[in-house]
């Protein structure tokens, strides 16, 4: 049988067809919901494509024990790093049945202030970015006739988000494309589910500048590990989307889709104003 090397790893491809369901694809793997993705999928008995930005994505085997991880780092907001992703994926030679598209990023502050490349950085990076990886996947997986794909969003696709301007339709985009995505993969055996995870206690916030907010302490947020399993159980149940963390995030998100934009940004506004 063939075996397929690399820096740290070797797998070797000696199972038959119809036990080798179980490799998942994770990008956003080296931290916060996306290590809690990678590791719930772990213990659920999968094989793990870490996909990370950073030298950290490295020792995600040293962190996740029992299966086989293939830490890939890659830049996810250019085209050569998608095909970096995918290239690793497809030389396991084995059929992908969990992708998780998670990987994304904000930027804090008023848009009249905030850096414009940085801006087009994160849109690289949460919808150009997403889209190419997403295309290989269903196609991967259409020829297969099998699948899940989960897609990390937010509960910010259902507001305005003042003070993260760009981040906020990002996260629509992403949610919109789930869902019409869903209902055109249906017909190939292929699951779709949107995470729309509230505030959760990561780096998040920190990385995207939003220190000087109420973003700014993880004190009162979502535990990401629950969020993971969330997002995870909706999509082996076949759901469409779940509110990911505790029960007052999914009442706040059942209550932004009876609110008016205007409400809606003015309430956002409150958390999401830097203080000085």
């Amino acid at each position: 049988m063939a075996a397929v090397d690399g820096p740290g790893w070797t797998v070797k491809d000696t199972v038959p067809y119809s036990q080798r369901m179980t490799l998942a694809l994770v990008t956003g793997a080296s931290a916060g919901i996306g290590f809690q993705l990678a590791s719930q999928l772990a213990e659920r008995g999968y094989d793990i494509v870490g996909v990370g930005a950073s030298d950290r994505i490295n020792d995600l085997g040293d962190r996740i024990g029992g299966v086989q991880v293939i830490p890939v780092q890659a830049d996810l907001t250019s085209a050569e790093g998608i095909e970096q992703v995918w290239q690793a994926v497809s030389q396991i030679g084995r059929p992908l049945d969990v992708a998780c598209l998670n990987a994304g990023r904000s930027l804090g502050g008023a848009f009249l202030d905030t850096d414009l490349d940085e801006e087009l950085q994160m849109l690289a990076l949460n919808v150009t970015g997403q889209v190419r990886l997403a295309k290989h996947v269903v196609r991967h997986m259409a020829g297969q006739q099998a699948g899940n794909i989960l897609v990390t969003t937010s509960c910010s696709a259902l507001t305005p988000t003042p003070y993260e301007s760009i981040y906020g339709p990002t996260r629509a985009f992403m949610l919109s494309f789930a869902e019409g995505l869903r209902e055109e993969m249906k017909e190939h055996g292929v699951g779709v589910t949107a995470l729309l995870p509230g505030a959760t206690a990561t780096d998040f916030h920190h990385t995207a500048g939003m220190g000087n907010t109420k973003f700014g302490s993880n004190d009162w947020k979502n535990d990401p590990a629950q969020v993971a399993r969330q997002g995870l159980d909706a999509l082996f149940a076949g759901e469409d989307h779940v509110i990911g963390g505790n029960q007052a995030t999914k009442d706040g998100a059942a209550r932004n889709r009876t609110l008016s934009d205007p409400v809606k940004a003015a309430e956002f506004a409150r958390s999401s104003r830097p203080s000085n």
